[in-house]
């Protein structure tokens, strides 16, 4: 294979990825430049290729740039944040991973392969901006773009064991101690979160929420801790969540995102109390309570290597457990009815109570999503009903009940056959009517019964 056919062979490689991949030679030449980096610095490929890379590039400095450490220096680099203009003054902001190509102890070319996280960027500098606006105003957190303020009012269950969680969750608004929380995917962590703040003597202080598996890796040191001008290409002077929220308290939703290196540097603030920007030098002091979360087992957590250990334990001085649904199914009224309620208000509906065959329905279901999916399953069938002042099961857009392989009614000891029977073949009639929203001819087709025969047995169980 000759020197075009390799490089072909390269060209059509790097089209495959969704990274941007730029390649210059040992004199800084473009040779390679795919369509997805491109796109990234909105430029076509012959503004690039047999240029070298500070002519196509001329306002970033040559002693930041990635390529040029990679070809100089031999040094690589990974995750390294970049904000850049290209030749039409367009701002970039990417993720690079550089390193140097290097052949019988030369080097001869640099990869660099970028993720474009510009539109990020730019959300995070608008959010701290928006909150540094507020601050200064004194605006109550309530009044926070993006910030929904939740109390202990708001969240719904008589289950003896979730008014237990509820309660030691009161308990922990009477002090400062940091909360870790541990529940399903909709289960209401950041419910339980900002109640604990309200609920406590933080609550005119700031309430600032962040999901740590929502910002990439590079971005998210300096959402937390701020950034110093100058400590990368584009970072300005700006406080951080942490700085922002001083006196108040900081919510870090899904903290097993947060990268290993990054926890460490979070231990080391919970036990020193102070803060160090981005790129800075100064030590600057902070009071903030902290709450985490996780949707796993911290334990399992902690085995996958996702969770430092030291960090879990420091921050685990207040431990609350949210009781998945499926576990407290003698709720699932209580919140029906509220959720009903709520979106009777939206939706400008009057649907006032759920049937017995609906709620059978609801409480045979186990819940994935938790309450935020049945929240979403009383909203939908709220919002299509017409005239309807009832909830009926035909309202309810979910999936089948019934487990694969298993009978949807288990035998017990005592029952007769022919009423065992009975129950299967009623529990099996009333799902296929509800498959076929009511429609006795499609319902007999997937049965491959005739349609008299259905009629029969809907009338002698009562499924209408």
């Amino acid at each position: 294979m000759n020197v075009e056919q390799y490089k072909k062979l390269v060209d059509e490689l790097i089209e495959l990825l969704d990274e941007g991949v730029y390649i210059v030679d040992k004199a800084g030449v473009g040779i390679h430049y795919n369509s997805a980096m491109a796109r990234t610095e909105k430029l076509d490929a012959g503004e690039v290729l047999g240029k070298k890379f500070h002519e196509v590039f001329p306002e970033f400095k040559r002693g930041e740039s990635t390529i040029y450490k990679a070809l100089i220096k031999n040094q690589r680099t990974r995750t390294d944040q970049q904000t850049y203009k290209n030749i039409y003054g367009k701002e970039i902001t990417t993720e690079n991973d550089t390193i140097p190509v290097v052949v019988d102890g030369e080097t001869v070319a640099a990869i660099e392969v970028s993720k474009d996280i510009t539109e990020i960027r730019s959300m995070s500098d608008t959010l701290l901006k928006l909150r540094e606006e507020a601050l200064k105003q004194e605006t109550p957190v309530q009044a926070v773009p993006g910030i929904r303020s939740y109390t202990f009012e708001d969240i719904y269950g008589e289950n003896e064991q979730f008014e237990a969680v509820v309660n030691r969750a009161k308990k922990a608004s009477s002090n400062d101690a940091s909360v870790f929380i541990y529940g399903e995917t909709g289960t209401g962590k950041e419910l339980f979160a900002q109640s604990i703040h309200n609920m406590g003597k933080r609550s005119g202080k700031p309430f600032l929420a962040q999901n740590c598996a929502a910002i990439p890796e590079s971005l998210l040191e300096g959402l937390l801790f701020g950034t110093t001008k100058g400590a990368f290409t584009g970072a300005v002077d700006r406080a951080g969540f942490f700085e922002q929220a001083n006196g108040g308290t900081l919510l870090l939703d899904e903290i097993s995102a947060m990268p290993y290196d990054l926890q460490s540097k979070l231990l080391r603030v919970l036990q020193e109390s102070y803060i160090r920007r981005v790129g800075g030098s100064k030590d600057i002091p902070v009071d903030v309570r902290i709450i985490a979360t996780v949707n796993e087992a911290p334990e399992e957590l902690m085995a996958k290597g996702l969770l430092r250990r030291d960090l879990y334990y420091r921050l685990n001085v207040i431990n609350i457990s949210i009781p998945p649904l499926r576990e407290r199914k003698d709720d699932i009224e209580l919140m029906a009815e509220k959720f009903m309620e709520k979106s009777n208000k939206r939706f400008e509906k009057q649907v006032w109570m759920i049937s017995d065959k609906a709620l059978k329905k609801l409480k045979a279901y186990d819940y994935p999503g938790n309450v935020r999916e049945l929240e979403n399953i009383i909203e939908q069938a709220v919002s299509m009903a017409d005239n309807e002042h009832v909830l009926t099961e035909k309202l309810l857009n979910m999936p089948d009940t019934r487990i694969k392989g298993e009978p949807p009614i288990r035998y017990s000891e005592g029952m007769a056959l022919d009423e065992y029977l009975g129950s299967l073949e009623e529990k099996i009639i009333a799902d296929e009517m509800l498959k076929a929203n009511g429609n006795i001819s499609k319902a007999a087709e997937s049965l491959k019964i005739r349609r008299q025969t259905l009629q029969h047995k809907l009338k002698k169980y009562g499924i209408k």
